[in-house]
């Protein structure tokens, strides 16, 4: 099969292409550095020749409703114009689990985007996964300073490479609308992850944990990022990543 996958430099992204290729599949990724831009439309179609499914990972850092709602449905809308004008069948997009409840900030532009992705011509399927190991570090290396405040989250992260290999199984089996959700293999609490991963990696500095305003900060609280019993469950805990070579290489 031949896979195109928006987003193929990323955190999930280089994981989705590495995953696609192991498994013998043909891949094409798309980013501006190949000519092909997922905000302006240029050069998608030319892209897509020939493509049989689009695994869409593309990605925005913001807070902001407004803008996180413009990024993924203008990626949407022109990765979905595109794939209809060169007969792709398959329309994969990531999501985020237990978001239906939290139409703010980031999560409000992956709401909107997954109502792009259902309202469109291409058979689609919308696979949800939990926040990934790497998102404490994110956050942490967003922060300067000797405190860093770490929203109150409860979640079960899962590993980026089994979220990538998730969205190629998913792939593979064709579209379903909303697949099984990916979930990792235990209940933690963002702040313990950062604490955990500045001791491991031998820097002094305090974490603190803080209940965010709104709507958004009530979501992440109350524990709907976990997912539910029926989600598939990954296998790689947040040490287990944070030893490995894996996690050496982000």
């Amino acid at each position: 099969m031949r896979i195109a996958v928006a987003g193929g430099t990323g955190t999930v992204g280089r994981h989705v292409v590495r995953a696609a290729e192991e498994r013998g599949h043909e891949v094409v990724v798309l980013s501006r550095a190949s000519g092909a831009d997922v905000i302006t439309g240029k050069g998608l179609e030319r892209a897509l020749a020939g493509v049989d499914t689009v695994i869409d990972v593309t990605n925005t850092t913001t807070l902001s409703a407004k803008v996180a709602r413009e990024f993924f449905e203008t990626a949407t809308r022109n990765l979905l114009k595109a794939e209809d004008a060169a007969g792709v069948g398959h329309h994969v997009a990531l999501s985020i689990v237990g978001i239906d409840g939290i139409d703010a900030s980031y999560y409000a532009g992956k709401l909107a985007q997954e109502r792009a992705v259902a309202a469109g011509r291409v058979p689609y399927t919308i696979a949800r996964a939990a926040q990934f190991h790497e998102f404490a570090g994110q956050l942490l290396g967003g922060m300067k300073g000797p405190i860093a405040l770490m929203p109150k989250t409860l979640m079960r992260p899962v590993a980026a490479r089994e979220v990538g290999e998730h969205l190629v199984a998913v792939a593979e089996a064709g579209p379903v609308g909303r697949a099984r959700d990916l979930v990792g293999p235990r209940d933690e609490r963002l702040a313990d992850l950062a604490r955990r991963q500045l001791a491991h990696d031998g820097i002094r500095r305090a974490v603190l944990e803080v209940r965010l305003p709104g709507l958004y900060g009530k979501g992440a609280a109350s524990g709907v990022l976990r997912g539910t019993s029926d989600a598939i469950q990954g296998t790689t805990t947040f040490d287990e990543w944070l030893r490995s070579p894996e996690r050496a290489a982000v």
